[in-house]
């Protein structure tokens, strides 16, 4: 095995643990996390400093969103230097604080890369535009002369994720593709220095000692050949039943098999999460296969809504999905481009997963506890985004002047309003941003922030920061849960879900209405108020889950 001078993750033991088959996984968003230096934006030093929060919340990792050098076109997803750290959030050394002392919490962390694209203002990309046509930097990326007698047209007919269309023109005629913003060029991953450069960063990061990479658009990297149009009608199937032209092609598994064998030369079992929306989890089953990525995000059970039928319909489906390829499942409810759940799931179904209302936020709490409940107790791993342990709703009240979504400001494409899941969260009751930091918030927070936060939750065994620190505890000490590929479904009335794993029972109630049910056995914990009777049955409330040892 080749040595490499960085040490091993601290929680690696030198044996297969497979840690990431039921891990739980907390996702931070650094601009919104801590603050440590007291100007309004959250960094790895306000990071590092709440790690022991992490630790005590009973979670397994760490996922950091980036971070990197960048003229924040994108909020970070528009990287100008991948080995640098923007000096909005510190420098490499508080790079290399953060991940020793969450090692030293036996806490891992895994660091994004996004890969499909770059930021304009990358080095590769301004010397491209410098050299003019014929540079062997336009290689890199896919400049291509435009349509038409003078050149004036698109070269293809695709159009941008955030709207318009998917190339822009430079001042010598040529254009460039961007899937997203035209600050953010695609790169050419036909081209060899593209993939070296890529399993150089790699190697960068795990030196530094992460113990794993979340992959950004991990379907978008390879275009199908020669850029064909896709017609006005496919473009609105993006995720229909047709793989596009510019997703889900199968030239980027060459690629994934390739970074998997670079990770393989590390101790400490390091992993690839693919964040990857494809039509169907049969084919988000082929990014984890064996010699290819451990993780994918489960996108079809995030965009699920608050009922019974859908749920295991979705359940079933990405249980068997996985099942052939051996990888684990993965669950999450929320992430910093949706809508909270807490707020989705108090506005009626159909609405999507950007929403501009706030809804029935004590029904939203109720769901989204009782889905939290749910989550936990399937088999796979879990992801966490920071603030929903706290019950947090989106934000929908901010005024659009304060608004920094870039696709807000754009006329089509994503709605723009993944500010409000992007709010700094609450550490304290009061202070000028509730102990966030010291110098105010980049983003508004609400009045009432302070009665969510940590501390005024903290020792209340009614509040939802409870409820998390417990569920996790349960999930450790009960064999029943974490790891497994399958769950035993239980005769239940309907609109409730009920399954066996193990000496292990769930029931969650998804109606309106409370039901009454067998009890299975001693009670370990539930989302709300359950009530036993001597007869051996239990009321289940409404929006509620429970789970049983038996």
């Amino acid at each position: 095995m080749t040595q490499h001078l960085a040490a091993p993750a601290a929680p690696a033991t030198g044996t297969h643990t497979g840690w990431w088959r039921d891990a739980v996984i907390y996702q931070v968003y650094p601009r919104s996390f801590a603050d440590g230096n007291g100007d309004g934006m959250g960094d790895l030093e306000g990071i590092r400093s709440r790690l022991p929060y992490l630790k005590d919340l009973g979670v397994d990792a760490v996922w950091l969103s980036p971070f990197y050098a960048s003229p924040q076109a994108d909020a970070g997803y528009d990287v100008a230097d991948y080995r640098a750290i923007d000096p909005m959030f510190g420098n490499l050394l508080d790079a290399d604080a953060l991940i020793r002392e969450a090692h030293g919490l036996g806490l891992r962390v895994i660091v994004d890369l996004v890969p499909n694209h770059s930021s304009d203002q990358h080095e590769w990309f301004q010397r491209a535009l410098r050299e003019g046509p014929g540079s062997p930097l336009r290689d890199r990326y896919h400049f291509r002369a435009g349509k038409g007698a003078d050149g004036s047209q698109p070269p293809n007919d695709w159009e941008s994720i955030f709207g318009g269309p998917a190339w822009t023109r430079v001042e010598d005629g040529e254009w460039y593709l961007h899937l997203f913003a035209p600050e953010q060029p695609d790169f050419n991953w036909e081209h060899p220095a593209v993939r070296d450069e890529f399993r150089s960063i790699l190697r960068f990061w795990l030196d530094m000692g992460v113990d794993g990479f979340r992959v950004d658009v991990a379907h978008g990297l390879v275009k199908a050949a020669g850029l064909p149009d896709i017609g006005a009608h496919d473009q609105l199937k993006l995720l229909g039943n047709d793989v596009m032209p510019f997703f889900d092609q199968d030239g980027v598994h060459e690629i994934y098999r390739s970074w998997r064998e670079v990770l393989e030369e590390y101790d400490g079992e390091r992993v690839l999460v693919a964040e990857a929306w494809t039509p169907t989890v049969e084919r988000t089953a082929n990014y984890v296969r064996p010699d290819e990525m451990h993780q994918a995000f489960n996108f079809q059970y995030l965009g699920t809504y608050w009922d019974a039928a859908e749920l295991r319909r979705v359940i079933d489906a990405s249980l068997a999905a996985m099942r052939p390829v051996g990888a684990p499942t993965t669950w999450v409810l929320s992430n910093h481009d949706v809508t909270r759940h807490a707020t989705r799931f108090a506005n009626p179904p159909g609405l999507g997963t950007q929403l501009r209302t706030p809804g029935d936020r004590e029904l939203g709490l109720r769901r989204a506890r009782a889905a939290t409940l749910l989550m936990l107790a399937l088999p796979g791993s879990a992801y966490v985004y920071q603030g929903e342990e706290l019950g947090l709703p989106d934000v929908t009240e901010l005024p659009d002047e304060v608004r920094q979504d870039p696709s807000f400001f754009r006329a089509t494409g994503q709605d723009g309003f993944r500010d409000g899941c992007r709010v700094p969260i609450p550490w304290t009751v009061e202070g000028s941003s509730y102990g966030f930091g010291s110098g105010g918030s980049w983003l508004p927070q609400p009045a009432a922030w302070g009665a969510l936060s940590v501390e005024a939750q903290t020792g209340d065994p009614g509040s939802t920061l409870e409820l998390y620190r417990s569920a996790l505890a349960v999930r450790r000490e009960q064999p029943g849960l974490g790891a497994g590929d399958g769950v035993e479904w239980l005769d239940a009335p309907e609109g409730v879900l009920a399954f066996r794993r193990g000496g292990f029972v769930c029931h969650a109630n998804t109606t309106g209405r409370a039901v009454r049910i067998a009890v299975p056995g001693r009670m370990l914990l539930a989302s709300e108020q359950v009530r036993t009777s001597v007869d051996g049955t239990a009321e289940l409330p409404a929006d509620t889950t429970v789970w049983w040892a038996v």
